[in-house]
């Protein structure tokens, strides 16, 4: 005997000329059963589970409106149809009042029927094998592409589909595509790496075809929205990657429209290198040979100062590039929660700013934390739950209470990051004496080494733009999701680290970076 397609309830005092409508839906599969008035599907409704109810509005005694609130007290999730011949304005506003799902119009026809039971009973079924169509075609063409001459803006296009998929599958998981997905985010990590090993040396000289790089954020998209002398906000969300702001974006829909745009993280992509060069418009040697004094090695192990001076190379680039503010620039990094809602608060008093800069090292801290604290790694145990977490601080941060008091303005809005994140997944054994840096994506020191397949080796510093010292012989940057561990207890580091998310080397994650414009409806 075949499966039914859902239950169905039909409450109607005119049941019995309904007869052709519950032949149709029993021949499509579905199992009905009937009331000829409230109070009998009430009773119905408490014996029985149901997936929808027909429920007609004008019948004799207990009319439809005073049965639904009664169905829906009973069972909360059932889906309820009004059926009525009554059109009037008031009774469709007091039905959806009520929790009403949908309503038809009588005389209803079998099409009309049909199209309720697909849109309640089988759009789940309808859109899975719709995506499942869809996914394999598109899981194909990424193959295939893999296999042809790629330029940046093909990678991009293919990591915003990998990101669609990833999204599109945590909104049906049942599907049971997510190692095959999986396993093309690695063979696309593998090859993107192999692409960027062979032009990152073109791209920071800036030769034909060469993405937009984190030196060259502010002057190519903040700098231009200052022309037509609106204030601007420039907001730098400290690892954020593009499925989690593609999750903000939800809730940010009712406020703005956006455009968007890609750049490339420069390497290593952390925020000593990646933030520095984002408000300098320099690559790291070129800021440490024009502003010694804002530079700090990683070997001075203070890392809470390797950005201290975010505010003057900002304002040393102003000068630089010869920008005329109409106003001031001002700038603004939040660290904690409390800071954060006072910036949310006072967020108006900006507004006379030409110019307002504004990091948020949240999304960062959120990444670190998941390693730290085993409560956050079993509340975000995938990249899915990542995104939901993700979503979940965003809900409730400052970011998002400064946003919405912004779309009452008319302003410029400019929305990036430094780098992304990936979730580290097979580590690689290291060597290096004691003061190489201590990034589990890169290390910098004295004859640093690790297997080639897994890094990528620069022998010559000063060639990727990167600062030199006579200890900084082997420089090597992790690929795809490897992290590095020393042979010193490398089985406990191994663990320790495996499944977290990490940053400072090569993948679509870390250095495909969005530049969000938002613009207030």
């Amino acid at each position: 005997m075949a499966m039914s397609k859902g239950n169905i309830l039909w409450i109607d005092d005119e049941i019995e000329l309904l007869k052709p409508h519950i032949i149709l839906l029993e021949q499509r599969g579905f199992k009905v059963d009937q009331a000829s008035n409230g109070e009998d599907g009430i009773e119905l409704v408490k014996r029985g589970q149901y997936d929808l109810i027909f429920l007609d509005e004008t019948m004799i005694g207990m009319t439809g409106l005073d049965t639904l609130p009664i169905l829906k007290d009973i069972d909360p999730g059932v889906k309820i149809v009004m059926v009525t011949k009554n059109e009037a304005e008031s009774v469709m506003e007091e039905a959806i009042g009520k929790k009403i799902d949908d309503y038809l119009t009588k005389p209803v026809n079998p099409a009309q029927i049909i199209a309720a039971c697909k849109k309640f009973l089988e759009t789940r079924r309808i859109q899975s094998e719709k995506l499942s169509q869809d996914y394999f075609q598109g899981f194909n063409e990424i193959s295939r592409r893999l296999f042809e001459p790629l330029e940046w803006e093909d990678w991009t296009d293919i990591y915003e589909k990998l990101v669609g998929w990833s999204m599109e599958l945590d909104a049906n998981p049942d599907l049971g595509y997510e190692d095959t997905l999986r396993d093309q985010w690695r063979e696309c990590n593998s090859e993107f790496s192999k692409f960027v090993e062979k032009n990152y040396g073109d791209w920071i000289e800036g030769y034909t075809g060469s993405p937009l790089m984190s030196n060259g954020v502010v002057e190519h998209s903040v700098f231009p929205k200052l022309d037509n002398g609106k204030p601007t906000f420039f907001f730098v969300v400290d690892c954020m990657r593009f499925d989690q702001w593609l999750t903000f974006e939800e809730l940010l829909r009712p406020y703005y429209s956006f455009s968007k745009e890609f750049y490339s993280s420069i390497l290593p992509t952390a925020t000593p290198y990646a933030r520095n060069a984002i408000f300098a418009g320099l690559y790291p040697s070129e800021i440490r040979n024009r502003y010694p004094d804002y530079w700090l090695d990683e070997t001075n192990n203070e890392e809470h100062k390797l950005n201290a001076y975010e505010k003057e190379l900002l304002w040393e680039q102003i000068k630089r590039k010869k920008i005329k503010l109409k106003g001031n620039m001002h700038y603004i990094k939040i660290h904690d929660t409390d800071f954060g809602k006072k910036i949310e608060t006072n967020i108006q008093n900006n507004l006379k700013n030409h110019l307002t800069a504004i990091v948020i090292n949240a999304v960062d801290m959120i990444a670190h934390s998941r390693s730290d604290y085993p409560i956050l790694k079993e509340i975000a145990p995938d990249e899915s739950a990542y995104r939901s977490l993700s979503k979940s601080w965003f809900m409730h941060s400052s970011l998002f209470g400064m946003l919405k008091t912004l779309a009452n303005h008319d302003v410029n809005i400019v929305i990036t990051t430094d780098h992304g994140s990936i979730r580290c997944m097979r580590g690689v054994k290291v060597i290096g004496d004691r003061n190489t840096s201590t990034c589990l994506r890169y290390k910098f020191g004295k004859n640093v080494k690790a297997e080639s397949k897994h890094a990528m080796f620069i022998k010559k510093p000063e060639e990727y733009k990167l600062p030199s010292s006579s200890m900084t012989i082997n420089n090597i940057i992790a690929k795809e999701d490897y992290y590095f561990v020393y042979p010193t207890e490398f089985h406990h580091y191994l663990q320790r680290y495996r499944d977290s998310f990490q940053h400072g080397g090569i993948s679509l994650e870390e250095m495909i970076i969005p530049i969000i414009h938002l613009e207030r409806k």
